[in-house]
Formats: C-alpha cells, sequence, structure tokens
C-alpha cells in the first residue's frame, strides 16, 4: 500500500462522518425551507407590513416578470429555511469536532451551540422588528407625491431576510469573542489591536447590506460597532482565570 492509500485509508472515516454530517445538514435546511413554503404569503405579509406603516405613499408591492412572485417566494423559503435550521447545523458542527475536544472543551462548545442558536434567534427578532421599520422609514423618506416609490416584491422580501440573518450572526459577536478568550484561542489585547481591522469589515457589509446608501450605511454599522465593543469589554471581564488583563 502506497503512502497516499495509506493516508486515504486514515481519512477515510472521517470523510465518511463528514459527508453524513453534511447531508443531514442540506436536509434540514430542505426540511425547513419547504415547512416555511406552505406559510410563506402569510410570512411575506409578516414582512411587507412594515413598509406600508412607513410611508402613505406604499400601498403596494409591483413584479415586473411573471416568474418573479413564484421566485420570490421559493427564495425567502430558502433563506428563512436556513435561518430556522442555523442551530441544528451548529449542532451538526459541534458533534463533528467534538470527538477531538478535551473534556473541558466539551463543555465550552455545548455553551457555544446552545448560546449561539439562542443569540442568532434574538437577532433576527431585533432585525425584523426594530431595525427594520426604522431602515424602512428612512429609505422612504425621500419619497413625495411626484416621486412614488415602488418597491419589487422579490427584492424587498430579499432585503428582510438578508437583514435578519446578518443581524441573526451580528448578535453572536460578543458571545464568540468571550469564548474565544476563555477557549485560550486569542488574548483580550487582541481585540483592541485589531479594532479598526473589524470595523472596517464591519462597514463593507453594512454598505453591501444597504446597497451602498451611506446613511444606512451608517444605521447599521453602529449597533455592529456596540456589538463588538460589547465582545471586547466582556472579554476583559470573563478573562481566563490567571490570564493577564489587557
Amino acid at each position: 500500500m502506497s503512502v497516499l492509500e495509506r493516508h486515504l485509508a486514515f481519512f477515510r472515516p472521517h470523510h465518511q462522518e463528514l459527508r453524513d454530517r453534511l447531508i443531514r445538514c442540506f436536509a434540514a435546511i430542505a426540511l425547513c425551507s419547504v415547512g416555511v413554503y406552505f406559510f410563506a404569503e402569510q410570512i411575506a405579509y409578516l414582512f411587507i407590513e412594515p413598509l406600508y406603516r412607513a410611508s402613505p405613499l406604499v400601498y403596494r408591492l409591483v413584479y415586473t416578470n411573471l416568474p418573479e412572485a413564484f421566485l420570490a417566494y421559493i427564495k425567502l423559503s430558502l433563506l428563512l429555511g436556513l435561518i430556522l435550521s442555523t442551530p441544528y447545523l451548529i449542532y451538526q458542527g459541534w458533534r463533528f469536532v467534538s470527538p477531538g475536544l478535551h473534556a473541558n472543551e466539551k463543555k465550552i462548545a455545548v455553551i457555544v451551540v446552545f448560546w449561539a442558536g439562542l443569540l442568532f434567534s434574538a437577532g433576527a427578532a431585533f432585525a425584523l422588528f426594530i431595525v427594520l421599520p426604522k431602515l424602512l422609514a428612512y429609505f422612504l423618506s425621500y419619497a413625495h407625491e411626484s416621486l412614488e416609490p415602488l418597491p419589487k416584491f422579490g427584492k424587498y422580501l430579499s432585503f428582510v431576510a438578508r437583514l435578519m440573518l446578518t443581524l441573526g450572526m451580528a448578535f453572536q459577536i460578543p458571545f464568540l469573542m468571550v469564548m474565544a478568550v476563555k477557549a485560550n484561542l486569542v488574548e483580550t489585547a487582541y481585540y483592541r489591536t485589531k479594532r479598526y481591522y473589524f470595523y472596517a469589515a464591519i462597514v463593507i457589509l453594512a454598505f453591501l447590506l444597504s446597497a451602498g446608501d451611506f446613511m444606512a450605511t451608517g444605521l447599521l454599522s453602529l449597533p455592529l460597532f456596540l456589538l463588538y465593543e460589547s465582545g471586547a469589554l466582556l472579554s476583559r471581564v470573563f478573562r481566563k482565570s490567571g490570564q493577564p488583563a489587557a
């Protein structure tokens, strides 16, 4: 048996397990997406209602391609299916790496899985019920009787789903920063010295999410900055015992 064959034989069980867990992840996303699709119309109305409340000039959405509405429901179902299945995806990732972890590292991983799922849900809810109405009010402040807004159905639903996905991930920032310090992966000083690199990444993300609008970029960047600074502060408070202060 050649060296390459021996290496392949050694890693084959891990490849098999990785394949099985990826199949479970895709199956979970598919099942959640199918479940969401049956309620896609009601969910779409939930997303559209803040748009109607934001301006009296918006009383309908439009679509310009015949299959656009159908494809919009499909895309919405897939994005929400991904959001709903995220805790299970994190769990599958933990199960894949847990055999190689020590007992104390497994405890940390369990905590990460639980709080990551909870904070993701909190971030998605914050995006839908707090951030979205304020963003819509700003975007529609440019509208007047001679400038009628005609939002496209598909693009609007995608915007809302992306906003929920982004803030759901962002809400995990402070906790994951603390866990990285507790696991001794980074020192608390790391967050201070790399602060401006993270700030630049946050601004770029907010700029892309807000479709290039500078005011909206600022509105989205501010809570992300606060989340990052909260993570840096909490990392110093809960730093691992014996680790030098930053």
